[in-house]
Protein backbone atom coordinates (compact mmCIF):
# COMPACT_ATOMS: atom_id res chain seq x y z
CA UNK A 1 0.00 0.00 0.00
CA UNK A 2 1.34 3.63 -0.91
CA UNK A 3 1.53 6.54 2.26
CA UNK A 4 1.76 9.49 1.95
CA UNK A 5 3.40 9.70 5.70
CA UNK A 6 7.35 9.86 5.80
CA UNK A 7 9.02 6.22 6.93
CA UNK A 8 9.93 7.46 9.95
CA UNK A 9 6.69 8.63 10.96
CA UNK A 10 5.15 4.75 10.41
CA UNK A 11 5.50 3.26 13.55
CA UNK A 12 3.06 6.03 15.25
CA UNK A 13 0.64 4.67 12.87
CA UNK A 14 0.00 1.33 14.65
CA UNK A 15 -0.24 2.97 18.40
CA UNK A 16 -4.33 1.60 18.39
CA UNK A 17 -2.70 -2.04 18.59
CA UNK A 18 0.44 -0.58 20.86
CA UNK A 19 0.93 -0.65 24.72
CA UNK A 20 1.30 3.09 26.05
CA UNK A 21 4.97 1.91 26.99
CA UNK A 22 5.75 0.67 23.72
CA UNK A 23 4.66 3.67 21.84
CA UNK A 24 6.87 6.20 24.81
CA UNK A 25 9.67 3.78 23.69
CA UNK A 26 8.98 4.01 19.83
CA UNK A 27 8.60 7.53 19.60
CA UNK A 28 12.53 7.76 22.21
CA UNK A 29 14.04 5.44 19.47
CA UNK A 30 12.30 8.01 16.45
CA UNK A 31 15.60 10.34 15.30
CA UNK A 32 15.14 13.57 16.32
CA UNK A 33 16.69 15.16 13.37
CA UNK A 34 17.24 14.54 9.67
CA UNK A 35 19.77 15.80 7.43
CA UNK A 36 18.25 17.57 3.79
CA UNK A 37 19.46 14.00 2.06
CA UNK A 38 16.91 12.35 4.18
CA UNK A 39 13.85 14.74 3.53
CA UNK A 40 15.30 14.81 0.16
CA UNK A 41 14.57 11.14 -0.64
CA UNK A 42 11.39 11.01 1.12
CA UNK A 43 10.03 13.71 -0.66
CA UNK A 44 11.46 11.76 -4.29
CA UNK A 45 10.08 8.28 -2.66
CA UNK A 46 6.67 10.44 -2.07
CA UNK A 47 6.61 11.60 -5.94
CA UNK A 48 7.52 8.51 -7.42
CA UNK A 49 4.73 7.20 -6.09
CA UNK A 50 2.63 9.91 -7.01
CA UNK A 51 3.47 9.47 -10.66
CA UNK A 52 3.17 5.76 -10.23
CA UNK A 53 -0.48 6.48 -9.31
CA UNK A 54 -1.41 8.76 -12.24
CA UNK A 55 -0.19 6.17 -14.64
CA UNK A 56 -2.69 3.68 -13.49
CA UNK A 57 -5.38 6.70 -14.15
CA UNK A 58 -3.98 7.22 -17.52
CA UNK A 59 -4.23 3.61 -17.89
CA UNK A 60 -8.09 3.46 -16.26
CA UNK A 61 -9.50 6.66 -17.64
CA UNK A 62 -7.12 9.00 -20.13
CA UNK A 63 -6.97 6.22 -22.42
CA UNK A 64 -10.36 5.19 -22.88
CA UNK A 65 -11.47 8.83 -22.70
CA UNK A 66 -9.06 9.34 -26.16
CA UNK A 67 -10.05 6.77 -27.60
CA UNK A 68 -14.05 7.39 -27.66
CA UNK A 69 -12.90 11.46 -28.15
CA UNK A 70 -11.29 9.72 -31.19
CA UNK A 71 -14.65 8.67 -32.72
CA UNK A 72 -17.08 11.33 -31.42
CA UNK A 73 -14.67 13.66 -33.43
CA UNK A 74 -14.81 11.22 -36.34
CA UNK A 75 -18.79 11.27 -35.86
CA UNK A 76 -18.44 14.77 -35.08
CA UNK A 77 -16.78 16.20 -38.28
CA UNK A 78 -17.56 12.88 -41.47
CA UNK A 79 -20.70 15.83 -42.76
CA UNK A 80 -17.46 17.60 -43.67
CA UNK A 81 -16.02 14.65 -45.89
CA UNK A 82 -19.42 13.21 -47.20
CA UNK A 83 -19.68 16.37 -49.24
CA UNK A 84 -17.77 15.25 -51.64
CA UNK A 85 -18.04 11.04 -51.20
CA UNK A 86 -18.85 9.83 -54.99
CA UNK A 87 -19.56 13.72 -56.50
CA UNK A 88 -17.71 12.50 -59.90
CA UNK A 89 -20.40 9.54 -59.75
CA UNK A 90 -23.05 11.56 -59.30
CA UNK A 91 -24.43 10.01 -55.73
CA UNK A 92 -22.95 12.99 -53.61
CA UNK A 93 -25.33 14.12 -50.31
CA UNK A 94 -25.54 17.88 -51.93
CA UNK A 95 -26.75 16.82 -55.17
CA UNK A 96 -28.97 13.50 -54.00
CA UNK A 97 -30.58 15.57 -51.29
CA UNK A 98 -30.77 18.98 -53.61
CA UNK A 99 -28.68 20.92 -51.07
CA UNK A 100 -27.91 24.28 -52.74
CA UNK A 101 -24.90 26.72 -51.12
CA UNK A 102 -27.15 28.05 -48.36
CA UNK A 103 -28.58 24.92 -47.22
CA UNK A 104 -25.77 22.87 -46.62
CA UNK A 105 -24.33 25.96 -44.29
CA UNK A 106 -27.72 25.18 -42.27
CA UNK A 107 -26.78 21.56 -42.37
CA UNK A 108 -23.12 21.88 -40.99
CA UNK A 109 -24.43 24.84 -38.14
CA UNK A 110 -27.65 22.72 -37.19
CA UNK A 111 -25.96 20.65 -34.86
CA UNK A 112 -23.98 23.23 -32.85
CA UNK A 113 -27.18 25.58 -32.18
CA UNK A 114 -28.47 22.28 -29.70
CA UNK A 115 -24.48 21.71 -28.94
CA UNK A 116 -24.40 25.52 -27.71
CA UNK A 117 -26.93 25.74 -25.64
CA UNK A 118 -26.80 22.14 -23.83
CA UNK A 119 -23.25 21.88 -22.95
CA UNK A 120 -23.06 23.91 -20.16
CA UNK A 121 -26.11 22.35 -18.50
CA UNK A 122 -24.54 19.24 -19.75
CA UNK A 123 -21.19 19.70 -18.07
CA UNK A 124 -22.79 20.11 -14.69
CA UNK A 125 -24.64 17.24 -14.80
CA UNK A 126 -22.11 14.70 -15.17
CA UNK A 127 -21.91 15.63 -11.33
CA UNK A 128 -25.35 14.87 -10.79
CA UNK A 129 -26.02 11.68 -12.68
CA UNK A 130 -22.33 10.45 -12.49
CA UNK A 131 -19.43 10.30 -14.91
CA UNK A 132 -19.85 6.90 -16.04
CA UNK A 133 -23.87 6.66 -16.62
CA UNK A 134 -23.63 10.20 -18.11
CA UNK A 135 -20.79 9.98 -20.36
CA UNK A 136 -21.84 6.08 -21.74
CA UNK A 137 -25.40 7.96 -22.12
CA UNK A 138 -23.75 10.67 -24.47
CA UNK A 139 -21.56 7.86 -26.61
CA UNK A 140 -24.83 5.36 -27.25
CA UNK A 141 -27.34 7.87 -28.31
CA UNK A 142 -24.53 10.09 -30.10
CA UNK A 143 -23.61 7.07 -32.26
CA UNK A 144 -27.30 6.40 -32.73
CA UNK A 145 -28.30 9.40 -33.58
CA UNK A 146 -25.15 9.67 -36.16
CA UNK A 147 -26.47 6.24 -37.84
CA UNK A 148 -29.36 8.04 -38.74
CA UNK A 149 -28.13 10.91 -40.56
CA UNK A 150 -28.42 7.86 -43.41
CA UNK A 151 -31.66 8.23 -43.67
CA UNK A 152 -32.21 11.63 -44.66
CA UNK A 153 -33.84 12.77 -47.50
CA UNK A 154 -33.87 16.20 -47.89
CA UNK A 155 -32.70 19.57 -46.47
CA UNK A 156 -35.42 19.32 -43.69
CA UNK A 157 -34.71 15.54 -42.42
CA UNK A 158 -30.93 16.38 -42.53
CA UNK A 159 -31.10 19.55 -40.25
CA UNK A 160 -33.35 17.68 -37.43
CA UNK A 161 -31.20 14.93 -37.20
CA UNK A 162 -27.70 16.89 -36.90
CA UNK A 163 -29.83 19.13 -34.15
CA UNK A 164 -30.46 16.22 -32.12
CA UNK A 165 -27.10 14.90 -32.66
CA UNK A 166 -25.77 18.53 -31.40
CA UNK A 167 -28.10 17.69 -28.34
CA UNK A 168 -26.90 13.97 -27.44
CA UNK A 169 -23.29 14.99 -27.79
CA UNK A 170 -23.19 17.98 -25.97
CA UNK A 171 -20.82 18.13 -23.32
CA UNK A 172 -18.62 15.14 -23.99
CA UNK A 173 -15.81 16.92 -24.28
CA UNK A 174 -16.05 19.30 -21.26
CA UNK A 175 -17.13 16.56 -19.01
CA UNK A 176 -14.26 14.60 -19.64
CA UNK A 177 -12.06 17.64 -18.92
CA UNK A 178 -14.21 18.59 -15.97
CA UNK A 179 -13.81 14.69 -14.78
CA UNK A 180 -10.32 14.51 -14.79
CA UNK A 181 -9.97 17.84 -12.74
CA UNK A 182 -11.70 15.38 -9.82
CA UNK A 183 -8.53 13.62 -10.06
CA UNK A 184 -5.54 15.30 -11.42
CA UNK A 185 -4.43 18.68 -10.17
CA UNK A 186 -4.16 21.31 -13.54
CA UNK A 187 -0.68 21.60 -13.86
CA UNK A 188 -0.75 17.64 -13.86
CA UNK A 189 -3.32 18.11 -16.64
CA UNK A 190 -1.02 19.74 -19.19
CA UNK A 191 0.32 17.01 -21.13
CA UNK A 192 -2.45 14.71 -20.38
CA UNK A 193 -4.96 17.28 -22.45
CA UNK A 194 -2.85 17.80 -24.89
CA UNK A 195 -2.31 14.21 -25.57
CA UNK A 196 -5.86 13.44 -25.11
CA UNK A 197 -6.91 16.27 -27.70
CA UNK A 198 -4.45 15.75 -29.99
CA UNK A 199 -5.67 11.73 -30.25
CA UNK A 200 -9.40 13.71 -31.55
CA UNK A 201 -7.27 15.68 -33.67
CA UNK A 202 -6.29 12.26 -35.76
CA UNK A 203 -10.14 12.16 -36.51
CA UNK A 204 -9.32 14.32 -39.69
CA UNK A 205 -6.90 11.64 -40.98
CA UNK A 206 -9.19 8.48 -39.67
CA UNK A 207 -12.50 10.17 -41.09
CA UNK A 208 -10.64 10.95 -44.51
CA UNK A 209 -8.71 7.83 -44.76
CA UNK A 210 -12.66 6.13 -43.61
CA UNK A 211 -14.33 8.15 -46.24
CA UNK A 212 -11.92 7.12 -49.15
CA UNK A 213 -12.66 3.24 -48.34
CA UNK A 214 -16.25 3.20 -47.65
CA UNK A 215 -16.56 5.70 -51.19
CA UNK A 216 -15.76 2.48 -53.16
CA UNK A 217 -19.47 0.67 -51.16
CA UNK A 218 -21.16 3.23 -53.08
CA UNK A 219 -24.47 1.81 -54.31
CA UNK A 220 -24.54 -0.98 -52.37
CA UNK A 221 -27.51 -2.83 -50.94
CA UNK A 222 -29.01 0.76 -52.58
CA UNK A 223 -27.13 2.84 -50.22
CA UNK A 224 -25.19 5.77 -51.65
CA UNK A 225 -21.20 5.94 -50.29
CA UNK A 226 -22.42 8.99 -48.08
CA UNK A 227 -25.18 6.90 -46.37
CA UNK A 228 -22.49 4.21 -45.95
CA UNK A 229 -19.90 6.60 -43.99
CA UNK A 230 -22.68 7.46 -41.59
CA UNK A 231 -23.26 4.11 -40.42
CA UNK A 232 -19.72 2.75 -40.40
CA UNK A 233 -18.94 5.87 -38.61
CA UNK A 234 -21.21 5.76 -35.95
CA UNK A 235 -21.05 1.88 -34.83
CA UNK A 236 -17.93 1.90 -32.74
CA UNK A 237 -19.02 4.88 -30.83
CA UNK A 238 -22.09 2.79 -29.32
CA UNK A 239 -20.23 -0.23 -28.50
CA UNK A 240 -17.52 2.19 -26.86
CA UNK A 241 -20.16 3.55 -24.74
CA UNK A 242 -21.56 0.31 -23.65
CA UNK A 243 -17.79 -0.53 -22.36
CA UNK A 244 -18.00 3.02 -20.64
CA UNK A 245 -20.87 1.87 -18.89
CA UNK A 246 -19.22 -1.15 -17.31
CA UNK A 247 -15.28 0.46 -16.94
CA UNK A 248 -15.72 4.08 -16.12
CA UNK A 249 -14.75 5.05 -12.64
CA UNK A 250 -16.70 7.81 -11.22
CA UNK A 251 -14.38 9.51 -8.40
CA UNK A 252 -11.42 8.93 -5.78
CA UNK A 253 -13.04 7.98 -3.10
CA UNK A 254 -15.37 5.07 -4.35
CA UNK A 255 -13.25 4.00 -6.96
CA UNK A 256 -12.16 0.19 -6.61
CA UNK A 257 -8.79 0.32 -8.86
CA UNK A 258 -6.61 1.98 -6.34
CA UNK A 259 -5.63 1.28 -2.52
CA UNK A 260 -6.67 3.54 0.23
CA UNK A 261 -3.05 4.98 0.38
CA UNK A 262 -3.00 5.77 -3.36
CA UNK A 263 -6.55 7.41 -2.81
CA UNK A 264 -5.34 9.81 -0.14
CA UNK A 265 -1.92 10.95 -2.09
CA UNK A 266 -4.30 12.07 -5.00
CA UNK A 267 -6.37 13.71 -2.81
CA UNK A 268 -3.70 15.33 -0.85
CA UNK A 269 -2.30 16.50 -3.80
CA UNK A 270 -5.27 18.50 -5.57
CA UNK A 271 -5.14 22.14 -4.72
CA UNK A 272 -8.66 23.29 -2.24
CA UNK A 273 -10.02 24.94 -5.76
CA UNK A 274 -10.68 21.66 -7.25
CA UNK A 275 -13.97 19.89 -7.27
CA UNK A 276 -15.02 17.15 -5.35
CA UNK A 277 -17.22 14.37 -4.69
CA UNK A 278 -18.66 15.37 -1.74
CA UNK A 279 -19.51 19.30 -3.19
CA UNK A 280 -23.10 19.65 -4.43
CA UNK A 281 -24.09 19.55 -7.76
CA UNK A 282 -24.80 22.97 -8.16
CA UNK A 283 -24.35 26.45 -5.68
CA UNK A 284 -25.19 29.66 -6.87
CA UNK A 285 -22.72 31.17 -4.30
CA UNK A 286 -20.00 29.74 -6.96
CA UNK A 287 -21.87 31.04 -9.80
CA UNK A 288 -21.76 34.73 -8.75
CA UNK A 289 -18.02 34.56 -7.80
CA UNK A 290 -17.44 33.25 -11.13
CA UNK A 291 -19.38 35.68 -13.08
CA UNK A 292 -17.32 38.69 -11.31
CA UNK A 293 -14.73 37.75 -12.71
CA UNK A 294 -13.11 39.67 -15.15
CA UNK A 295 -11.16 36.43 -16.83
CA UNK A 296 -14.53 34.25 -17.05
CA UNK A 297 -15.18 36.67 -19.82
CA UNK A 298 -11.84 36.82 -21.46
CA UNK A 299 -11.55 33.00 -21.82
CA UNK A 300 -14.71 33.15 -23.15
CA UNK A 301 -13.50 35.69 -25.81
CA UNK A 302 -10.65 33.70 -26.55
CA UNK A 303 -12.34 30.78 -27.46
CA UNK A 304 -15.08 33.01 -29.39
CA UNK A 305 -12.46 34.66 -31.38
CA UNK A 306 -10.12 31.76 -32.12
CA UNK A 307 -12.91 28.76 -32.38
CA UNK A 308 -14.98 31.26 -35.43
CA UNK A 309 -11.79 32.44 -37.17
CA UNK A 310 -9.16 29.91 -36.48
CA UNK A 311 -11.50 26.57 -36.90
CA UNK A 312 -13.90 27.75 -39.76
CA UNK A 313 -12.22 26.33 -42.02
CA UNK A 314 -12.39 23.04 -40.55
CA UNK A 315 -15.71 22.83 -41.79
CA UNK A 316 -14.87 22.93 -45.81
CA UNK A 317 -11.10 21.71 -45.42
CA UNK A 318 -11.92 18.67 -47.62
CA UNK A 319 -13.82 21.26 -50.62
CA UNK A 320 -11.16 23.45 -50.61
CA UNK A 321 -8.10 21.14 -51.09
CA UNK A 322 -10.32 19.49 -53.51
CA UNK A 323 -11.19 22.91 -55.47
CA UNK A 324 -6.79 23.42 -55.50
CA UNK A 325 -7.50 21.35 -58.44
CA UNK A 326 -4.58 18.17 -57.15
CA UNK A 327 -6.83 15.58 -57.45
CA UNK A 328 -9.97 13.61 -57.61
CA UNK A 329 -12.46 13.70 -54.66
CA UNK A 330 -11.49 10.16 -53.28
CA UNK A 331 -7.29 11.19 -53.54
CA UNK A 332 -8.33 14.33 -51.98
CA UNK A 333 -9.71 12.70 -48.90
CA UNK A 334 -6.39 11.62 -48.17
CA UNK A 335 -4.78 14.96 -48.55
CA UNK A 336 -6.67 16.39 -45.96
CA UNK A 337 -4.81 14.09 -43.56
CA UNK A 338 -1.35 15.60 -42.86
CA UNK A 339 -2.82 18.52 -41.55
CA UNK A 340 -4.22 16.00 -38.68
CA UNK A 341 -0.81 14.38 -38.42
CA UNK A 342 0.83 17.89 -38.22
CA UNK A 343 -1.44 18.42 -35.46
CA UNK A 344 -1.10 15.49 -33.49
CA UNK A 345 3.12 16.00 -33.38
CA UNK A 346 2.79 19.19 -32.68
CA UNK A 347 0.30 19.33 -29.59
CA UNK A 348 2.17 16.44 -28.21
CA UNK A 349 5.35 18.37 -28.37
CA UNK A 350 3.89 21.05 -27.03
CA UNK A 351 2.26 19.73 -24.65
CA UNK A 352 5.74 17.77 -23.30
CA UNK A 353 7.10 21.30 -23.30
CA UNK A 354 4.36 22.21 -20.96
CA UNK A 355 4.76 19.53 -18.60
CA UNK A 356 8.55 19.95 -18.22
CA UNK A 357 8.02 23.78 -18.08
CA UNK A 358 10.42 24.42 -20.74
CA UNK A 359 7.65 26.76 -22.13
CA UNK A 360 4.43 28.09 -20.66
CA UNK A 361 1.01 28.26 -21.95
CA UNK A 362 0.39 32.01 -22.49
CA UNK A 363 3.28 33.12 -24.21
CA UNK A 364 2.99 29.64 -26.31
CA UNK A 365 -0.40 30.46 -27.10
CA UNK A 366 0.38 33.77 -28.14
CA UNK A 367 2.98 32.71 -30.67
CA UNK A 368 0.72 30.48 -32.00
CA UNK A 369 -2.01 32.43 -32.97
CA UNK A 370 0.32 35.27 -34.41
CA UNK A 371 2.11 32.40 -36.52
CA UNK A 372 -1.94 31.45 -37.33
CA UNK A 373 -2.37 34.74 -38.40
CA UNK A 374 0.56 34.90 -40.73
CA UNK A 375 -0.81 31.97 -42.47
CA UNK A 376 -4.31 33.09 -43.15
CA UNK A 377 -2.42 36.08 -44.81
CA UNK A 378 -0.95 34.02 -47.08
CA UNK A 379 -3.59 32.01 -47.90
CA UNK A 380 -5.39 35.14 -48.74
CA UNK A 381 -2.20 37.17 -51.01
CA UNK A 382 -1.11 33.99 -52.89
CA UNK A 383 -1.80 32.50 -56.14
CA UNK A 384 0.49 28.88 -55.62
CA UNK A 385 -1.97 26.93 -55.11
CA UNK A 386 0.86 24.53 -53.75
CA UNK A 387 2.00 27.56 -50.89
CA UNK A 388 -2.14 27.60 -50.24
CA UNK A 389 -2.07 24.10 -49.58
CA UNK A 390 0.85 24.40 -47.57
CA UNK A 391 -0.54 27.35 -45.59
CA UNK A 392 -3.70 25.11 -45.28
CA UNK A 393 -1.53 22.45 -43.37
CA UNK A 394 -0.29 25.18 -41.05
CA UNK A 395 -3.22 27.51 -40.26
CA UNK A 396 -5.28 23.63 -39.67
CA UNK A 397 -2.49 22.28 -37.20
CA UNK A 398 -2.35 25.61 -34.65
CA UNK A 399 -6.26 25.87 -34.86
CA UNK A 400 -6.67 22.25 -33.54
CA UNK A 401 -3.91 22.93 -30.83
CA UNK A 402 -4.28 26.11 -29.58
CA UNK A 403 -7.30 25.54 -27.06
CA UNK A 404 -5.63 22.59 -25.16
CA UNK A 405 -2.86 24.90 -24.68
CA UNK A 406 -4.91 27.09 -22.90
CA UNK A 407 -7.22 24.09 -20.87
CA UNK A 408 -5.85 23.68 -17.82
CA UNK A 409 -5.02 27.51 -17.22
CA UNK A 410 -8.31 28.05 -17.72
CA UNK A 411 -9.46 25.39 -15.31
CA UNK A 412 -6.73 26.11 -12.98
CA UNK A 413 -8.17 30.01 -12.04
CA UNK A 414 -11.76 28.68 -11.16
CA UNK A 415 -12.51 27.78 -7.41
CA UNK A 416 -14.83 25.04 -6.27
CA UNK A 417 -17.29 21.92 -8.23
CA UNK A 418 -19.85 24.05 -9.45
CA UNK A 419 -17.72 27.08 -10.58
CA UNK A 420 -15.58 24.20 -13.07
CA UNK A 421 -18.32 23.07 -14.43
CA UNK A 422 -19.79 26.12 -15.50
CA UNK A 423 -16.76 27.56 -16.47
CA UNK A 424 -15.58 24.67 -18.57
CA UNK A 425 -19.33 24.24 -19.84
CA UNK A 426 -19.74 27.69 -20.79
CA UNK A 427 -15.74 28.78 -22.16
CA UNK A 428 -16.01 25.81 -24.64
CA UNK A 429 -19.87 26.71 -25.40
CA UNK A 430 -18.26 29.91 -26.63
CA UNK A 431 -16.31 28.32 -28.94
CA UNK A 432 -19.60 26.29 -30.68
CA UNK A 433 -20.35 29.56 -31.91
CA UNK A 434 -17.66 28.66 -34.92
CA UNK A 435 -20.35 25.60 -36.16
CA UNK A 436 -22.84 28.57 -36.79
CA UNK A 437 -20.79 31.18 -37.85
CA UNK A 438 -17.99 29.16 -39.46
CA UNK A 439 -20.04 27.91 -42.04
CA UNK A 440 -21.61 30.74 -43.17
CA UNK A 441 -18.06 32.33 -43.79
CA UNK A 442 -16.76 29.30 -45.37
CA UNK A 443 -20.17 29.20 -47.81
CA UNK A 444 -18.80 27.52 -51.29
CA UNK A 445 -20.12 31.06 -52.86
CA UNK A 446 -17.04 32.21 -51.48
CA UNK A 447 -14.67 29.27 -53.19
CA UNK A 448 -12.17 28.45 -55.05
CA UNK A 449 -10.28 31.86 -53.83
CA UNK A 450 -12.09 32.23 -50.27
CA UNK A 451 -10.77 35.94 -49.84
CA UNK A 452 -13.39 36.61 -48.28
CA UNK A 453 -13.25 34.21 -45.49
CA UNK A 454 -9.81 34.08 -44.96
CA UNK A 455 -10.27 37.92 -44.69
CA UNK A 456 -12.70 37.39 -41.98
CA UNK A 457 -10.25 34.79 -40.38
CA UNK A 458 -7.49 37.30 -40.12
CA UNK A 459 -9.96 39.86 -38.19
CA UNK A 460 -11.31 37.04 -35.41
CA UNK A 461 -7.34 35.24 -35.08
CA UNK A 462 -6.65 39.30 -34.22
CA UNK A 463 -9.08 39.29 -31.62
CA UNK A 464 -8.37 36.23 -30.24
CA UNK A 465 -4.64 37.13 -30.21
CA UNK A 466 -5.66 40.38 -28.29
CA UNK A 467 -7.94 37.93 -25.72
CA UNK A 468 -4.63 35.88 -24.84
CA UNK A 469 -2.64 39.37 -24.17
CA UNK A 470 -5.55 40.47 -21.88
CA UNK A 471 -6.27 37.41 -20.21
CA UNK A 472 -2.48 36.39 -19.39
CA UNK A 473 -2.27 40.12 -18.07
CA UNK A 474 -5.08 39.61 -15.56
CA UNK A 475 -4.26 36.08 -14.48
CA UNK A 476 -0.70 37.94 -13.97
CA UNK A 477 -2.01 40.87 -12.03
CA UNK A 478 -4.59 38.35 -10.13
CA UNK A 479 -1.38 36.58 -8.57
CA UNK A 480 -2.35 33.27 -10.05
CA UNK A 481 0.11 33.01 -13.09
CA UNK A 482 2.53 30.21 -11.17
CA UNK A 483 -0.07 28.83 -8.29
CA UNK A 484 -1.34 25.59 -8.40
CA UNK A 485 -5.30 26.40 -7.99
CA UNK A 486 -7.45 29.84 -7.89
CA UNK A 487 -5.51 30.94 -4.61
CA UNK A 488 -2.33 32.73 -4.15
CA UNK A 489 -1.41 30.90 -1.15
CA UNK A 490 -1.45 27.42 -3.31
CA UNK A 491 2.22 26.36 -3.74
CA UNK A 492 2.97 25.88 -7.08
CA UNK A 493 4.13 22.59 -7.99
CA UNK A 494 8.08 23.38 -10.05
CA UNK A 495 9.10 19.25 -10.52
CA UNK A 496 10.00 18.90 -14.15
CA UNK A 497 9.80 15.15 -14.46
Amino acid sequence: MLEADPPWSRPLMLESTMSTGDIIETEKKAPAHFTEEEVAADSESQDLNYKKILRKIDRRILYLYSVVYLFTQINKGNLSNVAIVNLEAGHGIKEELSLNSQQWAWSLSSFYYSYLFFEPLATVLLKTFGPRVWQSRIMITWGAISMLQAAARNFSGLVAVRFFLGLAEAGFYTSVLYHLGFWVKPRELRQRVASFYSVGMLSGAVSGLLAYGISFLDQRANLSGWQWVFIFEGIPTVLLGIYTFFRLPNYVEDSNFLSEGEKKVLLDNLPKSAPTKADSSFSWDQVKELIRQPTFYTYCSIWFFQGVGGWGISFVLPTIVYELGFTGTATTQLMTMPPSFIGFILLNVLGYMLHRRYIEAFPTAMVMSLIQIVSYIVLLTVKSNVAKYVMLNVATAISNSLFPVLWPDRMRVVNGTSSSALAIGITNTACQFLGIVGPQIYQPKFGPTYRVSYACSIALCSCASASIALTWYLVAKGGLLHTEGAFREDSDDTDKS
